[in-house]
């Protein structure tokens, strides 16, 4: 079998309700079956970053871009994406405030505090933010 074909089973099995899309609930769920955990927010997430027709589900080649992981080019510009996600400031950077306005839309509540230490985790430079630099290493 062809590496396509093999994903055209995993989209397949993955597409519960046979409507030619993976919502983010189809994505969370079947993770749970392999024994994973995907938190809908966090599959909300990955819908958003890889839907390329922006109808909130995912097409098939969103599914291959998914499972081949795309070029370096790509996962880089993914990162990025992700990134000016959290930088809500559009300062260039992920500031304790934007994490935590991110996290409110995402349904997760901390405080400011809570956030600092977040970010604390991977502040390679101890300034108190995140740069994109260290947001890819956080993201490896």
């Amino acid at each position: 079998m062809t590496k396509i074909g093999e994903f055209e089973l995993v989209f397949r099995h993955l597409d519960k309700n046979g409507d030619g899309k993976i919502s983010a609930s189809e994505l969370s769920h079947h993770v749970s079956l392999i024994g994973g955990k995907l938190f809908m927010k966090d599959a909300e997430m990955v819908v958003e970053l890889l839907d390329s027709d922006g109808d909130g589900l995912l097409g098939f080649d969103d599914l291959v871009k998914l499972m081949e992981g795309g070029g370096e080019e790509e996962k880089l510009q993914d990162l990025r994406e992700a990134f000016a996600m959290y930088d809500v400031d559009n300062c260039g950077f992920i500031t304790p405030r934007s994490l935590r306005k991110m996290l409110k839309k995402l349904g997760e509540s901390k405080s400011i505090d809570e956030c600092k230490m977040m970010i604390s985790q991977f502040d390679l430079n101890g300034d108190g933010v995140l740069s994109f630099e260290e947001f890819r290493v956080m993201m490896q």
